[in-house]
């Protein structure tokens, strides 16, 4: 899934980024608080990390402006400021959560997957095909009930073509889950990624149609 964090903060950025990264999120960061509402308009993002105090634009007139454009993508706010009337403000503003600075990355996390729930309306996040079984929630993967690690790459691929299956998504729709903004992106890295991907889950487990993209097939429906 794919993260968009908007922190003005180096070292706080750095940190939030390797952090999810490191749960196999894909993070684009951006600083300035005028940058946001076009990524956002432009880019598909899973979720939203916001600060408030930005440079070129507050965070909550941003919020606010997402909100009247109808896009319903999950924000969190991440401030430092703490008073009521603030976080008031925010959530009337549209925010999904609020979470205080300094925090604990493992509170950030639990959060980020409970808005992530929310937002994708399911009651069991869980998404089982051809005995692949894949968790939004955990970003985890098992194969008859084995766990199995991916990359964080890997999984991006898998959770794209797993959420929509029967659909072909094209080498580009792919590489853009895969990286985020400044990445070099490889000539061949997809292709190496989906060798590793069938060698873990299975030769068959993503078709190609050559010259168009990949799929995974839908579930048979049983007569």
């Amino acid at each position: 899934m794919r993260v968009l964090l908007v922190e003005d903060d180096a070292m706080i950025g750095e940190s939030v980024k390797a952090s999810l990264m490191r749960d196999n999120y894909i993070v684009d960061w951006v600083r300035d608080g005028r940058m946001v509402e076009t990524a956002v308009s432009t880019e598909h993002f899973d979720l939203v990390l916001l600060d408030l105090g930005l440079p070129g634009k507050h965070g909550l007139e941003i919020l606010e402006n997402i909100r009247q454009k109808k896009n319903s993508v999950p924000v969190i706010v991440v401030t430092a400021r703490d008073a009521v009337d603030d976080r008031i403000r925010g959530l009337d503003a549209g925010a999904d959560d609020y979470v205080m600075k300094p925090f604990e990355m493992e509170e950030l996390s639990a959060r980020i997957r409970s808005a992530l729930r929310r937002s994708s309306g399911r009651a069991e996040p869980d998404i089982t095909l051809e005995g692949i079984r894949l968790s939004p929630a955990s970003r985890q993967i098992w194969r008859d009930d084995e766990p199995v690690y991916l990359s964080g790459k890997e999984y991006a691929v898998v959770e794209a073509l797993m959420l929509r299956p029967g659909n072909i998504l094209s080498k580009a729709q792919l590489e853009e889950r895969m990286y985020g903004w400044g990445d070099e992106v490889e000539s061949n890295a997809l292709e190496v990624h989906i060798h590793s991907i069938r060698r873990k889950l299975g030769s068959e487990f993503i078709k190609n149609v050559r010259g168009v993209g990949y799929f995974i097939p839908k579930p048979k429906c049983s007569s």
